[in-house]
């Protein structure tokens, strides 16, 4: 990959960027920092490697998609903007199982037998519970902050074990994807990646696989997301040289500071809600983006951390 440097971009509430063309660039989202580089195999004509980052009306939700589509040509362009719509449609939607079953049904129809893995990511900013759904896409990386340890994201085990759910994009109409809930700690971090990096090759034709990828994740600098991510990105460049034979992704995602509030600062560069009988916080209630007065905020807050 070369590197295509670009000034940092911060979503602004109700924003949708991504697409399927060639991009090394740090993204701000809802207290999630994002840096992600992306080359298509054939620069010119965008990849079939699509990425979109989102964040909802009240800058609570932060979404992330990122999908790998088996084919190039029309049939990437119809998946990507099938994605930048549905994307538009559940902005404000934490639970994702129906973007996950209309990205299905839409592809199925018009993909002439192709089909996509992909991983969704809903991120709470208040709460950091990260909802996510898996079809038939590679497992992100993780690393847990708190105790220092690296492993996997991966969905519970009784839905593992459920082989009707969960397939790739396109392949079966109806397929049910369902999601699992996780604590995104402070400054946890999550690796995203297509097959592009995990099958590389190197000179004497040995692919990289995604064990490999996790000893240099090991390795690196976490200081930030860009850190790591480059320095991934110099192991996949010094491990293939140029073999290259495949669209290349890897989106890194760190979970900055908690934070319980809105600033005034933050409503007024968002464009979020006014402030109204002082300050107001956004938070999710049944799986919606909305906002709530400051009387609310115990109670809320409440009824998110019990345990269940």
């Amino acid at each position: 990959m070369s590197d295509t440097r670009k000034a940092p971009h911060t979503l602004m509430c109700n924003e949708v960027w991504g697409g399927n063309r060639k991009v090394v660039r740090t993204v701000q989202l809802a207290s999630v920092t994002a840096w992600m580089a992306s080359v298509p195999l054939d620069e010119g004509e965008g990849g079939g490697d699509l990425y979109y980052m989102s964040v909802c009306n009240h800058g609570l939700i932060s979404r992330v998609a990122l999908a790998d589509v088996s084919g190039h040509g029309r049939v990437v362009s119809a998946m990507t903007e099938t994605l930048q719509k549905l994307m538009h449609e559940n902005i404000d939607v934490w639970d994702q199982s129906d973007f996950m079953r209309g990205l299905n049904e839409t592809f199925a129809l018009s993909a002439q037998n192709k089909y996509a893995t992909a991983i969704v990511l809903s991120i709470d900013r208040i709460t950091g519970r990260l909802a996510f759904s898996n079809a038939g896409h590679l497992p992100p990386l993780w690393y847990h902050a708190r105790p220092k340890k690296w492993g996997w994201l991966k969905e519970d085990d009784f839905l593992q074990a459920d082989k009707a759910s969960g397939l790739p994009i396109g392949l079966i109409p109806g397929t049910d994807y369902l999601q699992t809930v996780v604590n995104l700690e402070p400054y946890d971090l999550l690796v995203l990646y297509t097959d592009g990096v995990t099958e590389a090759e190197n000179n004497v034709g040995q692919n990289l696989d995604r064990e490999q990828l996790l000893k240099w994740a090991r390795e690196a600098p976490i200081d930030s997301p860009e850190s790591l991510g480059r320095a991934l990105l110099r192991r996949l460049e010094l491990f293939q040289g140029r073999c290259r034979t495949d669209d290349e992704t890897l989106v890194v995602l760190q979970r900055d500071r908690a934070s319980l509030f809105a600033s005034p600062g933050d409503v007024d560069m968002n464009h979020s809600v006014p402030l109204q009988d002082g300050l107001e916080i956004e938070v999710a209630v049944d799986g919606r983006c909305r906002s709530m007065s400051e009387s609310d905020v115990e109670q809320t807050n409440q009824a998110f951390l019990a345990p269940g």
